[in-house]
């Protein structure tokens, strides 16, 4: 994707795409918004709102999207980063909950059903799914891997993402892990 001529033209999504042809598009166009910005907040804040838009391009009622990162003041703990959707809890103890055990894991959890959860923390009482994505820095020079936090997508439907949103939604991980100075 090429450069648009006003940022806002990003969040336009063709609705007759399929779900992969939309998620390699919101991955391209952060690709385009982070060109010669690392900042994680400009960037995490442009990832969630592409993210928003595109979900609702494709009538997936998601409520919520954003991240958790890890609190740099408070041990063992997430914190609320930026999001589109209500407000939302702002701490998330490490194991807890889907970002909690996503973090604990550095796995993505795709849950069809919260309610069927063990430990799910509702900050949304409406959510019917969720999926939840670690973002991890790759070590450099024999370095381990950094865990910088997590990406969470709320649905209002149960089944509300699959394979396919897993697949692309680690590959935007990957992106933003790789383009954000934290």
């Amino acid at each position: 994707m090429g450069e648009a001529e006003h940022h806002a033209e990003y969040s336009s999504f063709d609705a007759s795409l399929s779900k992969a042809e939309v998620l390699q598009q919101v991955i391209d166009s952060y690709e385009s918004l982070v060109f010669e910005q690392q900042n994680w907040v400009c960037n995490l804040s442009n990832a969630s709102s592409l993210i928003w838009h595109a979900y609702h391009s494709m009538n997936i009622p998601v409520n919520w999207s954003g991240f958790y990162l890890v609190d740099p003041k408070v041990s063992k703990q997430l914190i609320l980063g930026p999001f589109q959707g209500k407000v939302a809890c702002q701490t998330i103890g490490f194991g807890r909950g889907v970002c909690g055990t996503c973090y604990s894991t550095m796995e993505t959890q795709l849950v069809p059903d919260v309610n069927e959860y063990p430990g799910h923390i509702a900050c949304d009482g409406e959510t019917q799914s969720e999926i939840v994505v670690p973002v991890i820095s790759k070590g450099k020079n024999g370095e381990a891997n950094v865990i910088r936090g997590v990406l969470d997508i709320d649905c209002l439907a149960k089944e509300g993402f699959d394979e396919v949103d897993k697949k692309f939604l680690e590959l935007l991980a990957e992106r933003i892990a790789e383009t954000c100075e934290w």
